[in-house]
């Protein structure tokens, strides 16, 4: 195999990229200058080397606790729990939470092996029982598949005892959507989920 192939491959094996994409990319590489492509590659293994999930939520940090964890004007008494680091990212770009995260790495799958062990759980269900951050409230932001849901339910059954508020994202409708385009079950959350105006 060539190297233009072997960086092809190893390109194509990035979410979302194909090997259309990715031959693309080798070909802007090869394009562009060598300051170009070293940089790229500097770029690559200082994420390698530096990056790492943080000791108290489990996001991306380049020290023991991520910004997050380490900014004091967030609320500690709010966590929000997502599946993945990328979730986190989603929900703090919005700036209408403040609270602090807690990622899971996963959803409960039983057909695929993970059980609640194999994610960060215990790590959870730690973090409340201590009481040295104050939580209060646990908000459950996993995927709405089956999967996430599952996981939610899961969680709720094994925080409510100690004594912590538990919530769930709301769902519904989108924004701009038109009824005749969406799905029964978005219909149905939304009408379950309704609210006096």
């Amino acid at each position: 195999m060539s190297v233009i192939e072997e960086a092809i491959r190893e390109f194509s094996r990035l979410p979302g990229v194909g090997s259309r994409t990715a031959t693309r990319l080798v070909h802007s590489l090869l394009r562009g200058t060598t300051a170009d492509a070293r940089r790229l590659a500097r770029s690559i293994d200082e994420l390698v080397e530096r990056i790492r999930p943080c000791e108290r939520c489990g996001t991306f940090a380049e020290e023991e606790l991520c910004r997050i964890c380490r900014d004091p004007a967030r609320r500690g008494e709010t966590v929000c729990v997502v599946e993945s680091a990328f979730q986190v990212h989603s929900i703090d770009r919005t700036g209408e939470f403040r609270g602090r995260f807690h990622v899971l790495g996963g959803h409960l799958s039983p057909l695929d092996g993970i059980g609640p062990e194999e994610l960060r759980i215990r790590e959870l269900l730690d973090r409340v029982s201590r009481g040295d951050e104050g939580i209060r409230e646990v908000i459950l932001a996993t995927n709405p598949s089956v999967e996430g849901e599952a996981t939610a339910v899961y969680l709720e059954g094994v925080l409510r005892p100690l004594g912590v508020k538990v919530t769930r994202l709301a769902r519904g409708l989108p924004v701009g959507s038109d009824l005749e385009f969406v799905d029964g079950l978005t219909l149905a959350e939304a009408l379950s989920g309704r609210r006096e105006m």
